[in-house]
């Protein structure tokens, strides 16, 4: 939750330091943000399949075997990265054809080229940091973004308004900001997992793993489902963005700011969703099939708690965290009525993120590519383009797309998580039989 929370304040810190630069330039961050987030949020969901499979070889103590999976899943998150920065560089060439206000392409180009460039050192740390979460060793990761955020907001001081002898560089600062901060950020984690006493036997093991195409392949399968869901998921809210573009300027800033505050309780809750995936393929690969059961409950109502409470503290604050923001009073007012539709669909998005990764812990992750695609593509996205714009709902009217769509994905992967685990044990019980 800390190495999450992290992320906010990284994600808090750029937005409130490019607000108060510009509105225009809030909104040129909104949308390449919701462009660049998309492969990011996939990126790190096809990495997260190494996860399930490091934490149930640590529940056997196979040191090989990890150090097996780490180099495979070096060379295939590596191949993906390079991939996804190719489909990123042929999308540059069409970001006149999204319909957003033209007065913001001269400030999305650049940003967009530095920071999808950033996406490739993001990668590399998110398949560092499954591998040292799936050992059960998070503090490290958590360590490093804390400092990765603190060099950010000082780079984001020093080019976005031109401090210490460097130029004023506005949005485009805050883009090479995040750059620098990624490419220290993996390159110190590398080293550490590398040089470290902590790590020797994992290291030991690394090093004299050959790669294994059958091991990739293996790993492949794991992932794909992963990025699938995760890309479906971000891509919802890459085209709310989108669609709040066609709205105006003012509008998508608005949309950025309350985004922005939804991640709070959206990447707090994920760190606790991650730790029920670590602590259920432990369960799974020891088959204590009971504790599988406990962690995916008790995690749920973790969740929900942390969740309740950071609503309310957000609604007791509402003001003075969107002031922080923006100075406009027209972001301001319709941030803050965003705010109501961003508490509602907590439960759903809570639902959602716990038992997807409880089905990741158990290793069934292929059925929630058909559920997230019915959930987001089917129900999701057009539930927001027929309130938003038939209905004349505006901006508020695409958000509530958000809701239906997380619960409907939150119930199916429940559903599913319950039925699986219900089969396992029901064919162990005929097996003793």
């Amino acid at each position: 939750m800390l190495g999450q929370a992290c992320t906010v304040i990284l994600s808090f810190a750029d937005n409130i330091m490019i607000g108060w630069y510009g509105v225009n330039d809030l909104a040129a961050s909104s949308f390449v943000n919701g462009l660049i987030n998309f492969f990011i949020i996939t990126e790190l969901g096809f990495a997260n399949g190494l996860t399930p499979l490091i934490g149930a070889r640590f529940g056997l103590r196979d040191t090989d075997g990890i150090g097996k999976l780490l180099k495979n899943s070096i060379v295939l998150n590596a191949t993906v990265a390079v991939a996804a920065l190719a489909l990123m560089a042929i999308i540059y060439l069409f970001l006149d054809k999204f319909g957003q206000d033209e007065a913001l392409l001269p400030l999305i180009r650049p940003y967009y080229a530095v920071v999808a460039v950033s996406t490739l050192f993001a990668m590399g740390f998110n398949t560092l940091k499954q591998f040292t979460d799936g050992i059960c060793q998070p503090v490290v990761s958590m360590v490093l973004l804390m400092g990765g955020n603190i060099l950010n907001i000082i780079g984001n001081w020093v080019l976005i308004y031109g401090k210490a002898g460097f130029p004023e560089m506005g949005l485009l600062g805050a883009g090479i900001s995040t750059l620098v901060s990624r490419i220290v950020m993996f390159a110190v984690f590398l080293l550490y997992i590398m040089k470290s006493a902590r790590f020797i036997q994992y290291s030991i093991a690394f090093r004299t793993a050959a790669v294994s195409m059958s091991g990739i392949r293996k790993l492949f399968g794991m992932s794909y489902p992963l990025a699938l869901q995760t890309g479906m998921e971000t891509s919802t809210f890459t085209v709310s963005a989108i669609m709040v573009g066609w709205i105006g300027a003012t509008a998508l800033a608005a949309h950025q700011v309350t985004l922005t505050i939804s991640q709070i309780c959206f990447l707090l809750m994920m760190g606790l969703a991650s730790s029920v995936s670590i602590l259920v393929s432990n369960a799974y690969g020891q088959k204590d099939y009971a504790g599988v059961r406990q962690y995916a409950t008790r995690g749920y109502m973790l969740i929900l708690g942390v969740s309740a409470t950071f609503c309310v503290l957000i609604y007791l604050f509402r003001y003075g965290i969107v002031g922080l923001f923006t100075d406009s009073p027209e972001v301001s007012s319709i941030a803050l009525s965003l705010l109501f539709v961003l508490f509602s669909y907590q439960f759903g998005d809570g639902l959602q993120l716990c038992f997807c990764n409880a089905l990741r812990g158990i290793q069934d992750v292929k059925p929630i590519m058909l559920m997230a695609f019915i959930s987001y593509y089917i129900i999701a996205i057009p539930t927001a383009y027929l309130l938003g714009f038939k209905a004349g709902l505006g901006t508020v009217g695409v958000w509530l797309g958000f809701p239906v769509g997380l619960t409907v994905a939150g119930i199916f992967y429940y559903i599913r998580f319950r039925s699986k685990v219900r089969q396992i044990e029901k064919n162990i019980r005929h097996g003793s039989c």
